[in-house]
């Protein structure tokens, strides 16, 4: 059994723990764990005890727990009259291996994310998980979830963008920051609150980070939630209600393709009338997306938490839906049906370019599909945004905008040939996207 005699002081535990200073004294003053002794002039003490329930408690927080949840784990066992530590065979002091990472000076959360940025671009799993143990040590969940994992994501999506990181560096990190939150997840506490929302995003949206961690932060409030994960057709959110009677469904999509397959979806079921919530990256883009049946939840995940509050308690009132022109619906009917001839005649009429068969194609591809969700969502405008990938593509080969003008004149005059008259708001579009190019070289 571990000696409770309190003999060592502050620097042989962090010694032996590889604990931070600030991240234990956070721990006691936080949740109370360890309970050291004090000397006459005021300086802590620990026993061999505190310094295995330090140890634990790292423990549990590599297996994915928050602090917070691991300290709730080891109150429950010693409320039932179970000594956490007495699975330990060696309860002997042993070192710890932690990263250099958790001892740093700086404990902002803006320092921690570059901290764990930059074990992520040198693809060093310890320290960045070991940073992150200490960011949950010291601030609430919510807090790291946004301000580390979101924010660091989106900043390693900048670095990539600016070609200044590599597909592999983000993978890494999107990995980490996946399984840390699915941990989290899995971690938290038992619904105790009368709702059931469904969380998930819609087919063809495949980028789950918001998603799940809106998931976390309702969960952490006490609502049942149903996470679905990726590319849920419509059906089986409407299998799904009926079989759980959800209060609510949460759609989530990050494209302007994913927020057409939203829109069909979202119809689904407020025909059916189930209440609809949805959000992300496209919304705040394109915040004149006027044509979703539903409740626009924010632009952020802290927003959405509250309004999801908002519409459990009833307090919004049903939203009117603008719908697409007759022109739009008509020219949606006849380029999805035409739209095979028009690509073709297309790589017809464009010369050679530099970048490769493979790049082309999915240029092609990339643009046709969100030509059919702009027309679907009654707007063409919407297509703008988008169409900086494609620029981005071009400078990556060195290809001056011109490129894309020209791209663009083909595009609209292959559309001209196939549907004339009723693919004018495609036309119109092509040809303002062109001009403006040309109006800034």
């Amino acid at each position: 059994m571990a000696s409770t005699t309190p003999v060592y002081n502050l620097k042989v535990v962090l010694k032996e723990t590889g604990l931070a200073a600030d991240t234990l004294r956070a721990w006691e003053r936080r949740y109370g764990l360890p309970v050291p002794q004090r000397t006459p002039g005021g300086h802590r003490l620990y026993s061999e005890r505190d310094i295995l329930t330090i140890k634990w408690l790292m423990a549990r927080q590599a297996e994915g727990l928050s602090i917070s949840r691991a300290v709730d784990l080891w109150n429950e066992q010693t409320a039932s009259g179970t000594d956490p530590l007495a699975a330990q065979l060696h309860p002997a002091l042993s070192t710890v291996q932690v990263s250099p990472a958790t001892s740093a000076v700086e404990t902002t959360l803006d320092s921690l994310r570059g901290q764990w940025i930059e074990a992520c671009m040198n693809f060093n799993e310890s320290t960045a998980e070991q940073t992150l143990n200490h960011a949950f040590a010291m601030f609430p969940v919510e807090a790291v979830c946004v301000e580390v994992l979101q924010k660091g994501l989106s900043e390693i999506g900048g670095l990539w963008y600016q070609n200044n990181a590599s597909v592999q560096q983000e993978h890494f990190a999107s990995g980490l920051a996946m399984r840390r939150l699915d941990a989290l997840l899995i971690a938290s506490p038992a619904p105790s609150r009368p709702f059931t929302v469904i969380v998930g995003c819609p087919a063809n949206e495949w980028h789950t980070f918001t998603p799940l961690m809106l998931s976390l932060f309702l969960r952490r409030r006490g609502i049942n939630v149903i996470y679905l994960g990726a590319n849920v057709p419509v059906e089986r959110f409407e299998e799904t209600v009926n079989s759980i009677r959800a209060n609510l469904v949460v759609l989530v999509a990050q494209t302007l393709v994913s927020a057409a397959t939203l829109q069909t979806t979202a119809f689904a079921l407020t025909n059916k009338k189930i209440e609809v919530g949805y959000g992300g990256r496209i919304f705040n883009l394109q915040p004149e997306l006027t044509t979703i049946p539903g409740h626009h939840l924010g632009n952020d995940v802290s927003s959405s938490v509250n309004e999801v509050e908002v519409i459990l308690n009833g307090r919004r009132k049903p939203v009117k839906v603008k719908a697409a022109s007759q022109e739009y619906i008509a020219a949606h009917q006849f380029f999805t049906s035409k739209r095979d001839d028009i690509e073709l005649t297309l790589k017809r009429m464009i010369q050679p370019l530099k970048i490769s068969s493979e790049n082309y194609q999915t240029g092609v591809h990339f643009l046709g599909d969100n030509i059919t969700a702009a027309l679907q969502l009654g707007n063409l405008h919407h297509v703008s945004a988008e169409t900086e990938w494609i620029k981005y593509l071009l400078h990556a080969y060195n290809q001056p905008d011109e490129e894309l003008v020209y791209f663009l004149d083909a595009y609209a005059k292959a559309v001209d040939e196939h549907i004339n008259g009723s693919g004018r708001p495609i036309f119109d579009w092509l040809k303002g996207e062109a001009g403006k190019l040309k109006n800034t070289n």
